[in-house]
This record gives structure tokens, sequence and C-alpha cells, in this order.
């Protein structure tokens, strides 16, 4: 199979989440672990973060790829979704994973992918650890894909574990209570190795204190021990001084994940430097400097209040459940503009009525539908935002949605596009 037809062959033969939703989570580590055990257990031959929580987790695991790249290591990245090429998925020092590794791979373990049913996740799992192992990485930072104690990514023993915060997401399958879904985050912390919790929050508090105890494992709330100062947007970047209770420690740090939500991801971020360097990892203030003002162009990250024109403004996000879209709802209020127009898609396994209820009712709506099973049917969507009074067109796709916005709108307007990540995926 040539390159194309391997992705093809995964798509159609693995159950993949994206396209069909929770029936293609597999509620155990088996299959990962007999994959990687055929392959000689590739997930042990190198150093990893690993990164974990419901919102921020992508942004933070690219923040700190992009910081070990600038020092000097050579980094391996793994995250998910991707947005247009499945290569994203699997990086090191920015690059994609090749086209020729991805079709080599499949093709040596076809009949083992026959034999045991994988998940599409487990098998893009199995071939990042591989390819990370023989590129010999210095350190991988490994994102979970969903939840945690039951992830594929969870067979890796971490120089350090990262939770980034708890919301409600993906209940059907984690939990309907932040208590139940702050457990199957927690699994990532693993025995002796210390954690950091990007948010300390009341309801979650005590499952990460406890797990820690049980683990032996040294925890750390970012948020009770950096402060962002003078957050401020200029000239696309975000300028923030970071401090902790006596002193500045990062005076005037430049970010170009730009998004006000990246404040919280941040202080994350540095906390787990701290971390890091306690581990004997050389990680300068310059790397820090540098890296921070160049995430998307070291790792290739997209996606996080991008802008893609200007007159009209128009900005994509990926901020997809109630803490993602309340997050992206103050980057808007932010945000200078005459008239707001929504390009909104959704699937059908979220809370869409919470959703929609934080949206404008000023604001004009362009209702459409990603290409994919989950996808909720724009007229469907557009019946519910109306009980919300939200008023708009239904399109059969995000192409015609977006291009129907850029008819409506002037020079001073904001066209944000959003609501799932498949639908800024097509965009992109």
């Amino acid at each position: 199979m040539n390159y194309k037809q391997t992705i093809d062959y995964l798509y159609s033969k693995l159950p993949m989440f994206t396209r069909v939703g929770a029936v293609a989570f597999k509620k155990d580590l088996h299959n990962i672990k007999v994959m990687c055990n055929k392959l000689d257990d590739p997930q042990n031959k190198f150093k990893s973060v690993h990164v974990g929580g419901t919102n921020g987790k992508g942004s933070t695991s690219h923040m700190l790829a992009a910081i070990f790249q600038q020092a000097g290591y050579k980094t391996g990245l793994y995250t998910s979704p991707h947005l247009k090429d499945f290569r994203e998925r699997i990086r090191i020092n920015g690059e994609m994973v090749s086209q020729t590794f991805v079709t080599d791979f499949v093709a040596q373990q076809q009949n083992l992918i026959e034999e045991i049913s994988p998940s599409f996740f487990e098998v893009t799992v199995a071939m990042a650890f591989t390819y990370f192992a023989a590129e010999k990485v210095d350190i991988a930072i490994v994102e979970v894909g969903l939840g945690g104690r039951l992830d594929s990514t969870n067979i890796i023993t971490p120089d350090l574990s990262v939770i980034t915060n708890i919301s409600l997401d993906h209940t059907n399958i984690l939990g309907n209570t932040l208590p139940e879904i702050a457990v199957e985050k927690a699994g990532i912390i693993k025995p002796g190795i210390p954690v950091v919790i990007g948010e300390k929050q009341a309801e979650t508090e005590n499952v990460f204190l406890e797990k820690a105890v049980e683990t032996g494992s040294q925890i750390v709330f970012a948020d009770q021990e950096l402060n962002a100062i003078d957050p401020e947007r200029k000239n696309e970047f975000l300028t923030i001084t970071i401090g902790d209770a006596q002193t500045i420690l990062y005076p005037h740090l430049e970010l170009d994940l730009n998004g006000f939500y990246q404040l919280k991801n941040v202080l994350t971020v540095l906390q787990s430097v701290s971390l890091l360097r306690n581990k004997g990892y050389h990680l300068t203030d310059g790397a820090i400097y540098t890296a921070l003002k160049n995430v998307k162009n070291l790792t290739g990250l997209q996606g996080r209040w991008q802008k893609l024109a200007e007159h009209p403004l128009v900005i994509c996000d990926t901020g997809h459940n109630l803490a993602g879209i309340n997050e992206v709802m103050q980057n808007i209020r932010n945000t200078p503009f005459e008239k707001l127009h929504m390009v909104i898609g959704m699937v059908k396994d979220k809370d869409i009525n919470g959703v929609l209820a934080l949206l404008p009712i000023s604001a004009s709506y362009y209702f459409c539908q990603p290409e994919l099973e989950r996808a909720l049917p724009s007229s469907e969507l557009a019946a519910q935002a109306k009980a919300h009074g939200l008023i708009g067109q239904t399109f059969e796709t995000v192409a015609d949605a977006l291009q129907a916005a850029k008819n409506k709108a002037g020079t001073k307007d904001l066209i944000f596009i959003g609501g799932s990540t498949f639908v800024v995926a097509e965009v992109l």
C-alpha cells in the first residue's frame, strides 16, 4: 500500500473515536500492551513527560516540546487529533513522521492488526512509541488521548506527569461529575513520579492529593505557586510577566499562542519546567523565552485562536466543551470588532445546549456540519440554537457556511469559526 492507501486502511479498518465516538474507546490497556510487547516495548526506550487534562493539554504539550527543542534536546511530540494530516500526531523537533515510516509500520504490523483488532488510536500510539525509540529521542512529550487511566498512552513511565485541569467533557465515558472525571485523569500519576496540576479546583483537589499520597508522588498546583501579571495582547503576541509570591521570575514573556486562556497553560508549563530542572534537564530561561514566542513555528501547532485573515478578521479555535467555549468567549470579548459572525458546527456527543447557552444572541450564525459520522446535522443544531435565541442560516458544509459569512461580513467585523475541532480542521 502507498501512503494514501495505508491511511485509508487505518481509517476504514479500525474504529476511530473522532469518527464514531465512544464505541471506539477500548476500556482496557490489553491491545496496546500486546502491540508494544510484540514491538519490543518501545515505550521503555525513551524518557517522557505525560500530559493529560480536559482543556489545554494540547497547547501545554506543544509549549513543553518547543522549550525542550529550543534547549537542544531531540524532542518527540505525540498529540491528537490531527487537523489536516495524520502525521501531525507524531513529530520530532517539529517535523512530522515520514510517509515511508507510516506505510512500513502498518505493512509490518498488518497481521497483528488483523489478529487483535486494535482501535485507530492504539495503532497510532504504538507507531509513535516505535518511531521515538527508533529515532532515539532525548525526550518525548506525550499527550493523553482521552481520560488517562485507561488511555493507550498510559503504558509509559514518565519523568513528570502533568494534568492541566478538569471540566465536563466525554461524560458518557469518563463520568458525570468533576470528581469522577478527575479519578480517570489522575490515572496517569505513577509511583514516585512528580505531578503538576494546572488548576486547583475545590471539587477535584482531594482526588489528586489522595492519589499522590497513594503513589508517593510530589504534587504541585501550578496556579498556587505562580502568578500571571499584566497580560496584554500586543503585536500578535500575548505579553505576560510571571512571578511567585516573592519575586518576578519571567518578566515580559511573549507568547505566540496569544489566546488569553493560554495564561493558565503557561503557568502549568513553567511549573513543569521547574520540576524538570530538578530532574536534571538543562532548560535555560533563554530557551523558554525563544520557545514560547515561536511555539507554532517550532512545533507546527494550529487551531488555537488562530488568525486566518484580516478585514474582516477571521479567527478559528478548537475549543469545543463548556470550559473551552467559555475561554473562547473571553477572547472574543477582548477582541475589537463591529459585528460578530459565528460559523458553528458540533458533534452529537457534546453538551450542545450547555455550549449554546454561552454564545451571544447578538451574533449572526452560520450553522454547519463537519464531514464525519458523529456530526450533528446543521438543521438540528439550528433548532436547538433557536431555543437559546440564536438565529441564523443552516449550511450542508463548513465551506459553504464560511463563504456565506465572508459575503455578509464588513471589513471591521469578526468571523469566528469553531464549536468542534473538526469544523476547524475542514477550514484549515
